[in-house]
């Protein structure tokens, strides 16, 4: 009428699951029964990933007094093991005190035994499944033995028990405490007696009243066939066939039948034992384990302390084994960045998908925002409200020079160079514009190729205006053969030339690897910066060396040009222009490679628009200052006879 073994081998497995114990040792009687045990338990505790820190066996007629001596091993196993957080002795955690999970076949202590239970305290141990039938306390309570009547065990019992003897005529002359049979069994200490009925008493009620209800039974039937005459010569094995048909509830109000296997239900109690201080044992009931219950409902269990090799790693976590540990022993890291755990005692961290980032916490990925300079970013308005400034003051600069293009000053520094110079720099400052919002195909195209062509106009103007001063000022030398380089033609070629190179350029990067959008995943963390790839950074490079090329020339030879007479010195004014406009684009280059995101764009838009702010305000204030508020200085004479202007 016993419960399965194999039933109370997955409880002990459930159990341990469930608590998340992990680090167990196992003690086993040195016998065949014990061997058995290990035999059936070993594989299922490697199956789920359960270690077996270590396993003893005991000997049989050693057995209390070894569990007796646990406590002072226990002692010496946990100094050397504090580093490790040995905190039980059988199951590892941290809870201070002694745990143990026995099995049923390990707690068969003899009343005779008395000894110090406390190291049982907190103890887990699977019991054969009881209830207890109605007016069981009672019976109990009212036992009573008469001495000349009862022999047996339990005038055995009542003597071992009590401490006392009844009389007997063959020990008169000893001393001792004689047995009255009114003792009370309820004051007997938990561990020697239980008022509550035991597994294995429930299991022989149980039986006893089967095979009442299967004679019945067969009784039944037999009237059925012969009538009345009397049925006495019942074999056991007759009632088998009655036996697994019965199906009744008994007085404990519990269904008693045999499964199609033909064995009885009933399944394990999981009890947790309690030590009072008076050394009385207090058995509590704490799960259950029942194969016979619906799915899922086999095993129930209420909370109990947690006990484990480590602890439990933590989302945001990954396991890290112990050098030379079993693999129940682990630290806890933290994930690397981009990777999360999202559940307990993950191996290994997972990584997030490419558009998706962890939280602070790493156990949970979180969509990145993508990201550029929009219209909307205050960064944006600055930038806009800067290139439409300069936009307006060129727009200015331009009508001016129109207005008054028959004045001295206008007509001494080239008109056409001016004015193409001015609709360059318009141009460069609306280019700007290219380079805000999101990356389209057409605009990741233009931007660069537009502002690489223009910008390279503008700065051919600014040579060209530079080497026609010196070629003006060699010209007026007696003999001198440069007058016939004189004149618009040297002007236009310088510009022509230098602007078609710079196209020729462009047009190789558009035709062989062309800028284009693209998604950054991985500059900026938890975002995705929505850019335009230039393709080929080789070609970019080219472009800004280019331009470079041009502002170093034009600033050698107007440095060169600064002591030419003052009608012809505009070098000077083209010589700080050319120095503002190699500084900005000298810090561009590390500012532009350190700068990740949105603010690789911001970065480029600023230097476009303080470099040819730079060339429009040191080229041009002069001239407007005179035209605007010195128009009295404006004439041929003046332009000749003074060393302040131009």
């Amino acid at each position: 009428m016993a419960p399965n073994e194999v039933h109370q081998n997955m409880g002990i497995i459930h159990l341990l699951n469930h608590f998340g114990w992990m680090w167990v040792g196992l003690f086993v009687a040195d016998d065949d029964s014990g061997e058995h045990f290990l035999q059936a338990l070993e594989p299922l505790l490697s199956e789920h990933e359960i270690c077996s820190a270590f396993t003893e066996r005991i000997q049989s007629q050693d057995h209390f007094q070894f569990f007796s001596e646990r406590k002072n091993m226990a002692s010496n196993m946990y100094l050397p093991s504090i580093d490790r957080k040995v905190t039980v002795l059988v199951l590892y955690g941290e809870i201070p005190t002694l745990m143990w999970l026995c099995t049923l076949f390990s707690l068969a202590i003899p009343a005779s035994v008395r000894w110090n239970f406390e190291i049982f305290q907190g103890t887990i141990f699977f019991a054969i499944h009881s209830n207890e039938p109605p007016g069981f306390q009672t019976y109990l309570q009212n036992i009573k033995v008469d001495w000349s009547l009862e022999h047996g065990f339990l005038k055995e019992f009542w003597e071992q028990s009590f401490e006392c003897s009844f009389p007997n005529p063959s020990r008169l002359n000893e001393v001792y405490m004689l047995c009255t049979g009114l003792e009370k069994l309820e004051h007997l200490p938990g561990s020697v007696f239980e008022m509550s009925m035991s597994g294995h008493s429930y299991s022989i009620y149980n039986a006893a009243y089967a095979a009442a209800h299967a004679m019945e039974s067969s009784r039944s039937k037999h009237r059925a066939k012969v009538g009345d005459q009397r049925h006495e010569d019942l074999q056991p094995w007759q009632l088998h066939s009655f036996l697994q048909g019965i199906s009744f509830n008994n007085s404990a109000g519990e269904m008693v039948s045999f499964n199609d296997k033909k064995k009885m239900g009933g399944g394990f109690d999981i009890m947790s034992m309690v030590i009072a201080p008076d050394n009385s044992v207090l058995k509590v009931k704490v799960g259950r384990v029942d194969p016979d219950a619906l799915e899922g409902k086999e095993f129930i269990i209420d909370n109990l302390p947690v006990s484990c090799c480590s602890d439990s790693c933590f989302p945001g976590y990954q396991k890290k084994k112990k050098e030379g540990e079993k693999f129940c022993c682990y630290d806890c890291e933290p994930c690397p960045y981009g990777e999360i755990s999202f559940w307990k005692d993950m191996d290994n961290c997972i990584k997030c998908p490419e558009t998706e980032y962890p939280n602070k916490k790493r156990d949970r990925c979180i969509p990145k925002l993508t990201t550029f300079l929009s219209y909307e970013n205050s960064l944006t308005i600055s930038l806009v409200s800067l290139a439409a400034l300069l936009s307006l003051m060129t727009i200015l600069v331009l009508r001016t020079f129109i207005k008054h293009r028959d004045t001295p000053i206008v007509k001494a520094n080239n008109r056409d160079l001016t004015y193409t110079l001015l609709i360059s720099l318009l141009l460069c400052f609306l280019c700007s514009l290219l380079f805000l919002g999101k990356p389209r195909k057409l605009t990741c195209i233009l931007r660069q190729s537009a502002f690489g062509i223009i910008f390279s106009i503008a700065v051919s103007c600014v040579l060209a205006k530079t080497i026609t001063v010196v070629v003006a000022f060699m010209a007026t030398k007696p003999g001198s053969n440069m007058r016939k380089w004189v004149g618009k033609r040297l002007a236009t070629s310088i510009v022509l030339s230098c602007s078609l190179m710079q196209a020729l350029l462009c047009a190789i990067w558009l035709g062989t690897s062309a800028p284009f959008p693209d998604l950054d995943m991985h500059s900026v963390p938890g975002e995705i910066v929505a850019e335009c790839n230039e393709g080929s950074l080789i070609m970019f490079y080219c472009l800004l060396g280019y331009m470079g090329l041009l502002a170093i020339i034009s600033f050698t030879v107007a440095f060169l040009a600064r002591k030419l007479p003052d009608s012809f010195n505009e070098a000077k004014f083209i010589t700080f222009s050319m120095l503002v406009f190699c500084s900005v684009w000298l810090s561009f280059v590390p500012t532009y490679l350190s700068t990740k995101g949105k603010y690789v764009v911001a970065v480029e838009i600023f230097s476009i628009l303080t470099s040819g702010g730079g060339l429009l305000g040191c080229i041009f204030s002069p001239k407007c200052y005179i035209i605007l508020l010195r128009p009295e200085l404006n004439n041929k004479e003046q332009l000749t006879g003074r060393k302040r202007f131009l």
